[in-house]
């Protein structure tokens, strides 16, 4: 009886020691495209930045790794006698690499105070597009900054229209530049923008409009078939990546013509859905000296600026001596949304002390013979603002509260792993919970054991 008993309680042991080593800590992590997750293989990788200037105009330059150049973004497919649009829209990477490469970076010079301490986390309200059970809508929902709000955490909670005037006024935006290696790099320009109630361009044009006729259901715009034969690209070819930088791959006015539907088209005939065109305004501020170019597994980008563009309400001024405050988004291996890489907050100076230095040059550009700065980028996954001020949500809220700057704490390694815990949390919670149990269990056989064994030796 009593050997039987041992017996069994040895296989009780067993099996919930087995269990145990079964619910601890495996099967968390594992994308689910439903719930808008895709971990990315790699957390956190590096961003190479130089900055110069000449007292007009304010250079960057970019270096990044990209295993394969993405240099599409979306593209209209002829299949049996229509014109399907077939784009990057997964969850997390592009399997057919239809999301382009992109660089992006925010700027400041003070008049966003949370921006120094905490960089793009403070433009992360609730609720956007992409979280996990935030419903599809036609809109965007975009980035933006808190006091654009009358509560940071609702979206919908937009202050009237003159609050919001006087906070622009008053310096309240992020200006942000992008790059974009299909929508704007072929016509050697990059694209302004900023943050503040919602995320926008500058006034004016930007480098892209969508080759579109609604009216007549076609394309606008094809390749000129004296430049590409038969007016299109083949989609295998597009994204079997057999067509480079060196082919006419995009639209620009140099190589587009108008759409001609009496052309014998074949099913797999490819047309960019983006035709590029010139930038003005604001929005055409930013652009590039020479049109970029993916070589030896790094995009290597450089953009330039007015100091003083004149357009204080869409613009950051640099001034000779001043302190700005950065902070960078890179978009690689064909993904996009929030499936990228972002930096902590660099502080840049203009003959300033600060950690990233823009050095003064004079000639017709840069020689770029500086050191590189070097910032390492993380996944971000849901981390929102109001999650991370929430003192039931975030045990660092306090700190936060007292201003302590996010670098005092964490690393961006740190910050990744952090990242992918909020997206899996309900179910790290139910992990512990079977840990847990399955412990108390083990104490609980191992004591009926040793009960038993004693008890024999007393027999």
């Amino acid at each position: 009886m009593r050997k039987g008993l041992l017996m069994s309680s040895v296989v009780i042991f067993g099996g919930l020691l087995v269990a145990a080593w079964m619910v601890h800590g495996t099967g968390v992590i594992k994308n689910d495209p439903e719930a808008s997750i895709s971990i990315p293989d790699e957390l956190t990788s590096k961003l190479q930045v130089k900055a110069s200037y000449d007292g007009e105009n304010i250079w960057f330059r970019y270096r990044w790794p990209v295993e394969r150049p993405s240099i599409f973004h979306d593209v209209l497919v002829y299949q049996d006698g229509e014109w399907v649009k077939q784009a990057g829209e997964e969850v997390g990477p592009s399997e057919n690499f239809l999301t382009e490469d992109r660089v992006s970076m925010m700027i400041d010079d003070g008049s966003v105070p949370l921006f120094s301490r905490y960089g793009g986390y403070i433009t992360i309200g609730e609720g956007l597009t992409t979280f996990t059970g935030v419903p599809e809508t036609d809109e965007e929902r975009t980035k933006y900054l808190p006091e654009t709000r009358t509560d940071p955490g609702d979206f919908e909670a937009m202050k009237p229209e003159s609050d919001l005037e006087t906070l622009r006024k008053a310096g309240y935006f992020i200006d942000l530049w992008q790059w974009r290696s299909s929508r704007s790099n072929p016509n050697s320009v990059g694209d302004d923008g900023l943050v503040s109630a919602e995320r926008s361009g500058d006034k004016g044009t930007g480098p892209y409009t969508t080759n579109w006729d609604k009216a007549l259901n076609q394309p606008k715009v094809m390749f000129d078939p004296a430049i590409v034969p038969g007016g299109a690209l083949n989609i295998d070819d597009v994204i079997g990546g057999v067509i480079t930088q060196d082919d006419t791959y995009a639209l620009t006015p140099a190589v587009a013509v108008p759409f001609d539907p009496t052309l014998a088209w074949k099913n797999g005939d490819t047309i960019p859905r983006r035709m590029l065109r010139e930038v003005s305004g604001s929005r055409g501020d930013v652009v590039e000296p020479t049109v970029a170019r993916w070589e030896d597994g790094f995009w290597d980008v450089t953009l330039v600026r007015k100091m003083d563009t004149g357009n204080t309400l869409d613009d950051k001024i640099f001034r000779e001596g001043g302190s700005y405050d950065l902070a960078f988004a890179v978009f690689r291996n064909a993904s996009t949304m929030r499936w990228h890489y972002v930096s902590l907050p660099t502080s840049l100076g203009l003959g300033q002390p600060a950690e990233l230095q823009a050095v003064k040059f004079a000639g017709d550009e840069p020689a770029w013979d500086q050191p590189w700065y070097e910032t390492t980028v993380f996944y971000p996954g849901q981390v929102s603002w109001p999650l991370l001020t929430n003192p039931e949500k975030h045990p660092g809220a306090d700190k936060i509260a007292e201003r302590v700057p996010v670098k005092f704490r964490h690393n961006p390694e740190q910050l990744a792993a952090y990242g992918v815990e909020i997206e899996f949390a309900d179910q790290i919670k139910r992990q512990w919970f079977l840990t847990l149990l399955a412990s108390l269990g083990l104490i609980a056989a191992l004591g009926f054991n040793i009960n038993l064994l004693m008890t024999r030796k007393e027999s």
